[in-house]
């Protein structure tokens, strides 16, 4: 199962919780992180990076339907 993973660069902050979390998933670049592939394995450390990302600028999605950030 994958997931499809995109930061807003346009609402990203540049924190690096997202790095933090998951660095084989996210990486900054310049002052913005992006995802380093659209899609990933499905983990549940993606989703933990989703809910940390202070500008809630990631979006996970699975077969279209958003799971990430969690409420």
């Amino acid at each position: 199962m994958t997931w499809h993973v995109e930061v807003d660069e346009h609402t990203c902050i540049g924190s690096g919780m997202c790095a933090a979390l998951k660095p084989e998933v996210f990486v900054l670049e310049g002052a913005f992180a992006q995802a380093v592939a659209p899609e990933v394995a499905a983990d549940e450390t993606v989703l933990d990076a989703a809910d940390s990302c202070p500008a809630m600028a990631i979006t996970v999605t699975d077969g279209g339907r958003e799971i990430g950030p969690r409420p």
